[in-house]
């Protein structure tokens, strides 16, 4: 289903059962799999690819040539910079334990997230930073830093 809400950029593909709701912004030569939910006011921009089965929970901003795996997860208030990727089953919160809407993560430009990466609500990771498969990010990261663990912990400069 697509809303006729939506605005849908020029050489766009979208895959089956895909549900593009209100207000969903799609930049140009973006390629949309199977199974893709983007909620109300979820904005992606151009020459991006999110796989099968991505979900977006409403007002988030994707920036260009960015990459989302199968069966990640953006959460209401997540932001996205350009020339990231994000690996499969990569998931963010908003809300806090009180189910207040705290706000997205804060994902700079030229990050790598790994694998079944969890990101707290409200943190920030800088730009150039590398996040390892199966980490929980609880703070901020700065810029050109890899990070990794249960919770994530500095490992080294970039």
């Amino acid at each position: 289903m697509i809303s006729e809400k939506a605005k849908i950029g020029k050489n766009v593909t979208i895959g089956a059962f895909c549900i593009i709701e209100d207000d969903v912004v799609i930049g140009d030569n973006t390629i949309i799999k199977n199974y893709v939910e983007l909620r109300k006011g979820t904005i992606i921009g151009k020459d991006c690819y999110l796989d099968s089965r991505v979900t977006s929970s409403g007002n988030c901003t994707v920036g260009n040539n960015v990459i989302i795996r199968y069966d990640s997860i953006l959460a209401r208030g997540l932001e996205v910079g350009d020339n990231t990727y994000i690996c499969p089953r990569v998931m963010t919160n908003n809300l806090d334990i009180n189910k207040e809407q705290i706000g997205g993560a804060k994902i700079g430009k030229n990050v790598f997230l790994g694998t079944n990466c969890v990101l707290h609500h409200g943190i920030e990771i800088g730009d150039n930073s590398v996040i390892g498969a199966l980490s929980y990010v609880n703070k901020n990261i700065p810029s050109d830093e890899i990070w990794f663990g249960n919770p994530a912990k500095f490992y080294k400069k970039c």
